[in-house]
C-alpha cells in the first residue's frame, strides 16, 4: 500500500524537502510496522529539515518520534493493534522517522503506550516532553524535593520547557520560568510558573558564582544560559542539561562544582535505556496534567511541517506541535 511522507534528499541538485508518496517496500528494515497516527515537530526536526547536520543518510523520512498502532509484527512482544510510542534511537536521523503515515522499526525501540494516554497525547508529549520527564527524574534521583527550594526552567515557552514547567508545578515545586518572550508570561503562569525571569538575565556572560537563587534547574538552552544557571544554583543543587538552543559551548568555570558542590546532569533522550523510558512514560501518564498538555499543544497537518520547522528554529513556536500525518 502507498502512503504519504515528507522526505529529504541531498544530491548534486542540493538539499530538498518534499511531500511524496511511498510504497511499503521502500520502508527501512525492521520487525514491526506501525500505522503512524501522530508525530511532532521538535527542535532537532527543525535542524534536520534545514540541513544542519542531523540527517546521516539520504533519502530519509525525518521525524524523531511518533505514536501509532502496530500494523504487523514478527516480534513476540508486539501484536497488531498495540499502541506504541517511539523517541530517538536515530529515527529521523539514520532511519526513516515519523513524518509519514507508516513506519517500520525495530521492536527494541518501541515503548508500549501506558494506560491512560492516547496516541495523540503521547505525541503531544513527544521527545520534548519525554526529555523533560527524564530531566525531572534526574533532579529527583539527585535528592531534590519541593522543600529544597525553587527550580529554574530555561527556554520555558518551548517544548521541553513547557512540559517541565507543568510537571514540576504539578509535583509541588515553585517554578521560575525563563523566557525571552514576555507575551508568553500568561501562558507560563497557566502552566504553573510562579515567577517569570527575562531571558536577558541569563543569556549574557555573568559571574563565575552568583547569588544562590534556585535549588535546581532544567536547561534546554546551553551556552551562557547554562553557565548562569549553574552559577545561581544553591549548595548541593543539580542542573540538568538537554539542549543547545543558544549554543553548544559551555563558557564557564568549575567554581559552582568545587565551591558549592553543584551537579551538572546530562540528559540523553536518544539512547536512554528502555527501563528508564518506560519509567518516564509511566510517570508522565500519572503526573502530567493532561489539561495543561492540551493547552500547550497545536495540531498541524503533514504539509505544514516545513514551515513549522523554520519557526521552531527561529524561537517562534510555543509549547508542542503535533503532526496529524493523516490530515
Amino acid at each position: 500500500m502507498s502512503f504519504r511522507a515528507i522526505r529529504v534528499t541531498k544530491d548534486e541538485q542540493g538539499h530538498r524537502v518534499e511531500t511524496v508518496t511511498l510504497e511499503e517496500s521502500e520502508l527501512h528494515e525492521g520487525d514491526v510496522t506501525v500505522a503512524v497516527d501522530y508525530s511532532t515537530v521538535n527542535y532537532k526536526d527543525g535542524l534536520a529539515l534545514a540541513d544542519k547536520g542531523i540527517v546521516r543518510t539520504y533519502p530519509l523520512v525525518p521525524g524523531i518520534d511518533f505514536a501509532g498502532t502496530v500494523e504487523s509484527s514478527t516480534r513476540a512482544s508486539f501484536a497488531p493493534g498495540d499502541k506504541v510510542v517511539l523517541n530517538g534511537y536515530g529515527v529521523g536521523e539514520r532511519h526513516d522517522g515519523g513524518f509519514a503515515q507508516k513506519a517500520r522499526v525495530s521492536g527494541d525501540w518501541l515503548v508500549p503506550l501506558p494506560e491512560g494516554l492516547t496516541t495523540r497525547q503521547a505525541a503531544a508529549i513527544g521527545t520534548a516532553g519525554y526529555t523533560a520527564m527524564l530531566s525531572v527524574l534526574a533532579l529527583e534521583d539527585a535528592g531534590l524535593t519541593p522543600a529544597s527550594g525553587d527550580v529554574l526552567v530555561t527556554g520555558a515557552a518551548g517544548g521541553v520547557g513547557s512540559v517541565a514547567v507543568a510537571l514540576l508545578a504539578r509535583l509541588g515545586y515553585r517554578v521560575l520560568a525563563s523566557t525571552g518572550r514576555p507575551a508568553e508570561a500568561g501562558y507560563l503562569r497557566e502552566l504553573g510558573a510562579a515567577e517569570i525571569i527575562d531571558r536577558a538575565e541569563l543569556s549574557e556572560p555573568g559571574r563565575p558564582l552568583g547569588k544562590e537563587r534556585w535549588a535546581g534547574a532544567v536547561d534546554s538552552v546551553g551556552s551562557h544560559t547554562l553557565v548562569n544557571a549553574l552559577a545561581g544554583t544553591r549548595y548541593g543543587g543539580t542542573v540538568t542539561s538537554c539542549g543547545l538552543a543558544q549554543g553548544l559551548d559551555l563558557p564557564g568555570t568549575v567554581m559552582p562544582f568545587i565551591l558549592r558542590g553543584v551537579t551538572l546532569a546530562g540528559i540523553d533522550s536518544v539512547q536512554a535505556p528502555m527501563e528508564r523510558r518506560i519509567r518516564a512514560y509511566e510517570r508522565l501518564a500519572r503526573d502530567l496534567d493532561l489539561a495543561s498538555l492540551e493547552r500547550m499543544t497545536t495540531v498541524v497537518g503533514l504539509d505544514e511541517v516545513p514551515s513549522v520547522a523554520e519557526r521552531i528554529l527561529a524561537g517562534q513556536v510555543r509549547g508542542r506541535t503535533v503532526v496529524d500525518v493523516n490530515a
